[in-house]
């Protein structure tokens, strides 16, 4: 069973061996029929604009895939086929195809998502494209074994800084390598991004461009009129205008109605009329969401893991949340309770430990996505 072959690998590793996914998927690359390919790369919003993309293209008529990650209540979550999560029955006979393929050593070696990446492409074998989102990395990420036809970029910021790199020049250098021939790329923030794109567009002769340049007053109107239907925040909407310059691209005509149900769960997602839901996990981030909540004060439902840079994230949210409550998750990477505390105590926020809900507040729950599956087992108790 797929349930149980996954739950044997661990889902997080201390050091990752680069050469194994390439190496997996030379052996098997025959075997495997490859539809085409946008590969989305960056560090916030590739769930999102890759759900716009894809619901667009299934809107439009075409049959496609999207593979996200990680999931919030449901492994199939990461992987959507035509406009729903795959069906179980359709990914153990994928599981199935693949173990056959596989020699049982490297089967077995697989990471959790190297080995999920190839059962995702096994359950689109017969899609017109896929919407690959790479996982942390970039050119060393498992997605990015794959030809593809085009690569969008997200704004690229601070993040995994222990697989990516430091500074900013080295975490843009690691996820822009990944680019295969063209690239649209987001507006970004720090101007070293679009140096590196420049030196890896010489050094690659790949062509990386602003996906502004696609975009024109039409379509600007459309993206509006999409954006105001459905409530969209800044940040969603620039990522639609990412998705919409992909369409441009590759030359599929589309109106508003396409994007309508395209949007991702988790992603600002009001829950009920006093809950707000995003898996956001990183300063980027946390802008997002104090641009997009900026005047309004919330009870901050919250914890992190105890490698992320949460003193910051919370600095930086603290104009629009009046007190924490500290929701408990169970994973030894999170942060501990005395820790978390005490940075609390140093910024100067009212805390205390999450174990109700009160309908008179209004609440924000933020923190990375396994905070929101935490929070969500226990409202639907």
């Amino acid at each position: 069973m797929l349930t149980d072959f996954l739950n044997a690998k661990p889902l997080f590793y201390d050091e990752i061996d680069y050469t194994r996914m390439p190496r997996v998927y030379a052996s098997i690359k025959e075997s495997l029929k490859l539809p085409k390919i946008i590969h989305l790369i960056g560090t916030n919003g590739k769930g999102t604009t890759g759900r716009f993309l894809a619901s667009a293209l299934h809107s439009l008529g075409y049959s496609v895939g999207h593979y996200t990650s990680p999931h919030i209540v449901e492994f199939n979550e990461r992987i959507w086929l035509n406009g729903e999560s795959v069906d179980s029955s359709i990914l153990e006979e994928a599981h199935q195809k693949l173990l056959r393929l596989l020699c049982v050593d490297d089967a077995e070696s697989l990471s959790y998502f190297e080995y999920t990446t190839l059962l995702a492409l096994m359950v689109y074998e017969s899609v017109e494209f896929i919407v690959l989102e790479a996982g942390l990395g970039g050119e060393y990420d498992a997605t990015a074994v794959f030809e593809n036809i085009l690569t969008l970029v997200t704004p690229i910021d601070r993040d995994h800084e222990a697989f990516l790199g430091e500074d900013i020049q080295s975490i843009a250098t690691t996820k822009l390598n990944a680019v295969y021939s063209h690239a649209l790329m987001a507006s970004q923030k720090h101007p070293e991004v679009l140096q590196v794109a420049k030196s890896i567009e010489e050094a690659k002769g790949v062509k990386i461009e602003l996906h502004e340049a696609l975009i024109n007053d039409a379509d600007r109107e459309k993206i509006e009129l999409v954006a105001t239907r459905n409530n969209l925040a800044e940040y969603l909407t620039e990522n639609l205008s990412l998705a919409v310059a992909a369409l441009k691209f590759l030359d599929i005509s589309y109106d508003v109605d396409a994007f309508e149900n395209s949007r991702l769960f988790g992603r600002l997602t009001e829950l009920q009329e006093n809950i707000i839901l995003d898996v956001g996990h990183n300063p980027l981030a946390a802008r997002s969401i104090l641009q997009s909540l900026q005047g309004k004060t919330y009870t901050l439902i919250y914890n992190s893991y105890k490698d992320k840079n949460y003193k910051e994230i919370l600095e930086i949210l603290a104009p629009i949340i009046e007190a924490i409550e500290i929701i408990d998750v169970d994973d030894a990477r999170i942060e501990s309770k005395e820790q978390m505390q005490s940075v609390l105590e140093d910024l100067g926020y009212n805390y205390k430990s999450f174990s109700t809900l009160d309908d008179a507040k209004e609440y924000l729950v933020f923190g990375s996505f396994s905070v929101i599956e935490a929070f969500l087992k226990g409202y639907h108790e």
